[in-house]
């Protein structure tokens, strides 16, 4: 099936008499004929359902869809993007153990990562993503456990080179994870490209509709865990009766530790009515996707022409320093994400901004309306002015998700704004 179709038909499939729309399954337990049964599950939780801090039905259609659509052998859902960072790293580091992350991620995985990762004894090492091989190979150690980067950087928009950084990771025997919330499984699909594990916030376009936070882990279920560097894994775990997840679970090592260890200890679970909400947004993924990008091409080309503007970040510009790269990873479009910086810094884009009438003051992104939101400000408040830079966020700096609506009217409501300014 192609993605349109996918979008539509992955994760659930109706027999006789069934209801032919993903059905909430509103439990968190199971009836099971006798004792042995459960104890059973206990010892393989494959075998049938434990609980709802483990898995749904509901959430597990979800689940298969989006591991579908991003062609992996399996997915866990989160309750948030965070928590999808934060589980897909420890599946893998323990204290004592460090990490490598570029620099051009999202603000709340950067204060993750350099404080309360470094609060739990592990140190992530940033490095920019146009680091040469060299001084990326540097950043490696022997506690190296994994590389991390942005497919598109929130709210830089730079364009991770997939191949080569998935080429560095397995030059060292570790896998490369890859959040990929901005370009999501229509506009990229990073498996294709090397990466191991994807991650993505389906708060953002998967779900659309800002009605419910979330976040899943897919495996692509082809990274060599036998290296010796991940004894986790193809070790004994005590903690589940002895298993040995490479040994029982083969391609699915992966995500079944995290789904069995992991989510069995933190109970970062997403509810059944959540999972319902965020696949009606999956199925109309691909349409909005197409949309966005057109929408979002139309609202950088104008962006350009303004004399208020001093720079215009979208990839989708032949201009843009990292067009080359999207249009390799990226050939169906950039998403519908812009950064702009306007001349005259904070004041002046704070004032723009204010002045905006159909586009919303919010501290969300990837919405079907159109909304803006002041980085430095909001979501990337935390870091230093050196941590800043690093990240590419100028204090005139405006992150702009641009939505659904007519591409008209929402030139329209950005030309009143810059007559305001």
């Amino acid at each position: 099936m192609r993605d349109e179709t996918l979008c539509l038909h992955a994760g659930y499939s109706p027999k006789n008499t069934e209801p032919r729309v993903l059905p909430i399954v509103q439990s968190t337990t199971y009836v099971y004929d006798s004792t042995d049964d459960v104890g059973a599950v206990f010892d393989d939780p494959t075998k049938s359902l434990i609980y709802s801090r483990f898995a749904n039905p509901t959430v597990m259609a979800v689940e298969d869809k989006i591991a579908a659509l991003e062609g992996g052998v399996g997915a866990m859902c989160t309750t948030s993007g965070q928590a999808a960072t934060l589980l897909s790293v420890l599946n893998l580091c323990k204290a004592g153990d460090s990490f490598i992350s570029t620099n051009q991620i999202y603000g709340g995985t950067v204060n993750l990562f350099s404080f309360t990762f470094a609060q739990q004894g592990i140190e992530c090492i940033f490095v920019d993503a146009n680091a040469s091989d060299e001084e990326i190979n540097a950043a490696f150690k022997p506690n190296t456990k994994l590389v991390f980067g942005e497919t598109l950087a929130n709210p830089a928009l730079t364009v991770l080179d997939i191949e080569r950084f998935a080429r560095l990771a397995h030059a060292h025997n570790v896998p490369l994870i890859i959040d990929n919330t901005f370009a999501t499984p229509i506009l990229c699909k990073p498996f294709e490209h090397g990466a191991d594990i994807v991650i993505h916030s389906t708060s953002k376009y998967m779900d659309g509709h800002a009605v419910q936070v979330g976040g899943v882990i897919v495996d692509s279920g082809n990274f060599d865990w036998h290296s010796g560097n991940f004894p986790a894994l193809t070790t004994p775990d005590e903690s589940y009766h002895g298993i040995i997840y490479t040994e029982t679970y083969g391609k699915l090592a992966y995500i079944l530790k995290v789904r069995m260890q992991l989510m069995r200890d933190f109970g970062m679970y997403p509810a059944a009515h959540s999972a319902f909400l965020l696949n009606l947004g999956l199925e109309t993924l691909a349409l909005r996707m197409e949309r966005y990008c057109q929408n979002a091409q139309a609202v950088a080309e104008y962006l350009q022409k303004q004399p208020l503007v001093e720079s215009v970040t979208y990839p989708g510009l032949p201009g843009d320093a990292n067009h080359a790269l999207a249009q390799k990873y990226l050939p169906k479009g950039s998403s519908g994400v812009i950064s702009l910086v306007i001349k005259g810094g904070k004041a002046n884009a704070v004032k723009f901004m204010d002045g905006l009438k159909l586009a919303s003051n919010e501290v969300h992104v990837a919405d079907i309306r159109t909304c803006v939101l002041h980085p430095a400000s909001a979501t990337h408040r935390q870091l230093t002015e050196e941590q800043l830079v690093a990240a590419g966020i100028q204090s005139g700096m405006i992150r702009l998700s641009v939505g659904l609506e007519s591409v008209d009217d929402i030139l329209e409501d950005l030309a009143q704004a810059f007559a305001q300014v």
